[in-house]
């Protein structure tokens, strides 16, 4: 049996945060890491979807992943996204991971080209094979185009470096689907914010999420509740987030009104998400962070 306690539990996936020049302000991130790791949450997930990990260079995401590793420290789980358009310079960002020590690693398909299974499975195995970190598979259809089969995962699953997968598509049937497909010696994450109650019935350990980030209490909370198997408080806990999914996703950009919610709750200055997306003002963002503070107040 795999040692993967380390992966069971809520993940922010984590915001890029830059200066007004456009920089990335590592240290404002290292400082959100430590934040997360005080109120109870198990890890983070750098240079994804949510951390804009294809708008920032090779070398920003490098830059990305060893301060986050820093912040962390040993004892708080760090997954870094890796996954690019070529295996090639994947392959290049996998290697830096596991020389900063990263917990585990993890890569969209290929993206942009509408590539058959073949191609994707080459292209992972191919990642996973050049170093010795953990992978963690990312399915998320609705950007990539690609939506991993139960038949595929459990195909990658015999490889004892593919530990998890990622699911980010909506169908929380997939969970289930998954989990026959590889056994439960393996992390299947929950990727839909809205659905964390349902992905975990269905045969989600853990869950990654780029909501998370801005109200990691509550998140915290719905697992302890799953756990305990309080299923009502769960479901009505998970209708109060949905609440404030609902309000983020109505602003302009999810990603400029989570930095700005984080702005608000936590102290620090996020910023504005790197163009194309479209900034979110502070007093667009100011009832979502009331009322996620309303509801961490109610816990």
């Amino acid at each position: 049996m795999k040692n993967l306690d380390k992966f069971k539990g809520v993940f922010c996936a984590l915001n890029a945060i830059y200066d007004e020049n456009d920089n990335l302000d590592l240290d404002k991130m290292k400082e959100l890491v430590k934040i997360y790791k005080s109120l109870g949450v198990k890890g983070v997930y750098a240079c994804g979807s949510t951390g804009e990990g294809f708008l920032l260079s090779t070398q920003e995401r490098m830059d990305v992943a060893k301060a986050v590793k820093e912040a962390a420290g040993d004892d708080f789980t760090v997954i870094v996204h890796i996954g690019c358009a070529s295996t090639k310079e994947s392959i290049e960002l996998a290697k830096h991971a596991q020389s900063i020590g990263a917990d585990a690693i993890s890569a969209v398909p290929s993206v942009y080209y509408r590539l058959p299974e073949a191609s994707v499975k080459k292209h992972w195995e191919a990642i996973v094979n050049a170093t010795d970190v953990p992978f963690i598979i990312y399915n998320i259809p609705q950007l990539t185009g690609f939506n991993l089969s139960p038949e595929l995962l459990a195909q990658l699953a015999q490889n004892e470096k593919i530990i998890g997968v990622k699911n980010s598509a909506e169908p929380v049937y997939l969970m289930e689907r998954y989990r026959q497909a590889v056994g439960d010696d393996f992390i299947i994450f929950n990727g839909s914010d809205e659905q964390y109650v349902g992905g975990r019935l269905m045969g989600a350990d853990a869950g990654i999420g780029g909501t998370y980030g801005c109200m990691p209490e509550l998140f915290v909370a719905l697992d302890k509740l799953i756990n305990e198997n309080k299923i009502e408080k769960a479901r009505t806990l998970q209708y109060k987030i949905n609440e404030c999914i609902f309000d983020l996703l109505s602003c302009k950009s999810l990603y400029g009104a989570a930095k700005q919610v984080i702005s608000q709750r936590f102290g620090i200055d996020c910023g504005q998400p790197r163009s194309p997306f479209l900034p979110v003002s502070f007093d667009e963002a100011r009832p979502i962070a009331e009322k996620i503070n309303k509801y961490v107040s109610e816990l």
